[in-house]
């Protein structure tokens, strides 16, 4: 089956580096985070990762609700992803990701159905599911 999408990023000089796409609209310099005894200043894989992974998710909330009568917004739902590392027990490092979803215009219980369907059909949950923890906190405002 063909992609219905792909793209390019090359990194240079890894966490202390930079990130350019092939098209150019997306070229960023990486730095290590003070947390993690870098310099900071610049923006990290983790942060890359949890903007890609809150706007992906957010789409997939719009998808699942599209035919529906719960159908939401694009200005409806907010998604906060906060990304975490720690060391595994193999001497390397884990991620785990808290989603954060807030919903206008439905109830709490029908956000909450909602938000499980999207968690099935979103490409950075499939992608992760099984390899990283992946929490969900669901709102209806």
């Amino acid at each position: 089956m063909s992609h219905l999408y792909s793209t390019r990023v090359t990194a240079v000089g890894g966490r202390a580096g930079s990130v350019k796409s092939d098209d150019g609209l997306l070229e960023l310099d990486l730095a290590l985070p003070k947390a993690l005894g870098g310099a900071g200043g610049a923006t990290n894989p983790e942060q890359l990762f949890a903007a890609g992974y809150a706007a992906c998710f957010e789409n997939a909330v719009i998808h699942v609700t599209r035919n529906t009568d719960d159908k939401v917004g694009d200005r409806d739902i907010v998604v906060t992803a906060e990304v975490g590392m720690k060391p595994n027990d193999s001497g390397g490092f884990q991620l785990s990701v808290v989603l954060e979803v807030e919903i206008a215009g439905v109830d709490q219980e029908t956000a909450e159905r909602i938000v499980l369907q999207a968690h099935e059909v979103c490409p950075y949950s499939n992608a992760t599911r099984g390899n990283i923890d992946v929490s969900l906190k669901v709102t209806s405002r």
